[in-house]
């Protein structure tokens, strides 16, 4: 799944408009920080992560390293 960028619009329009008519700037800080780093949180875990791996060994003992791209 794509990352959903709409939704993470959405959820800082909703911290944004939650906090505004507060009066207690360090409670509301606070308050945005917690919100804002959730939304982003999920708006990273939304995304896919598409890797391709590269192994070497045998079948019981394998290494390898993967590289990739979230989208």
């Amino acid at each position: 799944m794509a990352l959903n960028k709409s939704g993470l619009e959405g959820a800082i329009k909703s911290l944004l408009n939650e906090e505004y008519k507060k009066t207690d700037n360090a409670s509301s800080k606070d308050n945005i920080a917690e919100k804002l780093a959730s939304a982003i949180e999920a708006f990273v875990k939304s995304g896919t992560v598409t890797t391709t791996v590269t192994t070497t060994g045998s079948a019981s003992a394998q290494t390898g390293t993967g590289t990739g791209s979230i989208s």
